[in-house]
């Protein structure tokens, strides 16, 4: 019990998880689209956000073997729809590292504008994402403080953030409630998709339930108290931002930054730039050693041609390194964090969907199955999330469906071509 998650620790694990670059950049972008009330977006993707994780912790307290979504479709809908989920799990991955470089170059061009002509931000994105890559296919080993580093480097200037500007808020910036004082039809569903980014990452907090102690009682406690923690700050820093900001929030670049500068000069706006700047930096290094990780390991379960799972010395799969590095630079080069965001988004429900309705499909399948955590109230919760899934999908644009969903086209021979050398085999 010993080398086991304690409550406690489940929820610095969810907060670590989940505060990423998404609330340090897209404040403006929800304001713009919804204005003040875009505060209640973040309570409606709060909920949605436990309603899944819940989801994940029933179908995750089934298995003893890793493989998280991949798995549960596996198990619930048979090898062809598992094999789908796998190959998106990686392509996910391969956006989100592309989202941190977009998002990287957007985080320096506020500070230094040099970074948003075309030649400085497309050098930056290929230094970032290559040398990442390099580096990992060296076998530079990631070490611990890193991780110390980056959940610290977010969390203070968070906080700071919420302590200073709570004193300079003016209640006049909270109307008009909706842009333009009416409310458009469709900005709420755009909204929601949009900052549900800023939620994403609550997967890491619920697929080993076997590894924390008595999870029947304290993973649900977690998840909630996790996300609770991380809703109540995302809404302080949209409501701070636009009690200093205004209508000027909607065209600000760094919202914190422009913020702090606002009231407390450049000490203020220099510190929100580092602490993004370090976050960003830290998350896509450690998304840079997981990424070729997930194309090895799907190779290794004949998910993917063996070819990818190549290792070099090291023990690194440089083949999926290769291939993550040349799929993330062309969707980082072209497209801006909002956009990639939101692809992220779409993206990501390829295998929140599966895992959403596994859990009905088990509990049909494995009724006296033994579940170290059950979502209570029956099917209600799984069929909300669905529900609401889906909807949320349909406020999405076609070229973002097209980006975030294509994959999931273009694994299908993969699929074929790979079963035809296995039954050979």
């Amino acid at each position: 019990m010993r080398n086991k998650f304690s409550l406690l620790s489940i929820v610095i694990l969810g907060v670590n998880a989940i505060i990423g670059s998404g609330i340090f950049l897209l404040p403006n972008q929800a304001m713009k689209i919804i204005g003040p009330a875009s505060i209640g977006v973040f309570v409606f993707d709060m909920l949605l956000v436990v309603s899944i994780a819940f989801c994940y912790a029933e179908d995750a307290s089934l298995f003893k073997e890793d493989g998280g979504p991949y798995l549960y479709a596996k198990e619930a809908f048979g090898d062809f729809v598992g094999y789908e989920v796998g190959f998106i799990v990686w392509a996910i991955s391969i956006i989100a590292w592309a989202t941190m470089a977009a998002g990287l170059t957007t985080a320096l061009g506020a500070l230094f504008p040099v970074f948003n002509e075309t030649l400085w931000h497309s050098l930056t994105i290929i230094v970032l994402l290559v040398g990442l890559a390099l580096i990992n296919i060296l076998g530079v080993r990631m070490t611990k403080w890193l991780n110390n580093v980056v959940t610290v480097a977010k969390l203070i200037p968070l906080i700071f953030f919420v302590a200073i500007g709570l004193f300079f808020i003016k209640g006049a910036n909270f109307t008009p409630v909706f842009p333009h004082g009416s409310y458009a039809s469709g900005s709420f569903g755009a909204a929601a998709i949009l900052m549900f980014y800023a939620f994403t990452g609550f997967e890491a907090l619920v697929i080993d339930a076997k590894d924390m102690e008595n999870p029947q009682r304290n993973l649900p406690k977690a998840i909630g108290i996790a996300l609770g923690i991380v809703a109540v700050l995302y809404m302080l820093i949209q409501i701070v931002s636009i009690g200093i900001l205004g209508p000027h929030l909607a065209s600000s670049q760094a919202p914190m930054q422009d913020a702090m500068n606002q009231v407390i000069g450049p000490f203020g706006k220099y510190l929100i730039a580092v602490g993004t700047i370090i976050s960003i930096l830290g998350i896509a290094t450690a998304q840079s050693f997981f990424l070729p990780r997930i194309g090895a390991a799907m190779a290794e379960n004949g998910v993917m041609p063996k070819i990818v799972g190549r290792r070099n010395k090291q023990n690194v799969p440089y083949v999926a390194m290769i291939i993550s590095v040349i799929l993330a630079l062309p969707l980082a080069l072209t497209g801006t964090f909002a956009t990639l965001a939101q692809i992220s988004v779409v993206s990501r429900f390829a295998q929140y969907v599966p895992t959403i309705l596994a859990v009905l499909v088990f509990r049909r399948t494995m009724p006296d199955e033994k579940r170290s955590f059950k979502v209570p109230f029956g099917p209600v919760i799984p069929i909300f999330a669905l529900l609401v899934s889906v909807w949320l999908l349909t406020n999405a644009t076609l070229y973002k469906i097209i980006f975030g969903l294509g994959g999931l086209l273009i694994a299908v021979p993969f699929y074929f071509i790979g079963k035809r050398y296995r039954t050979e085999d």
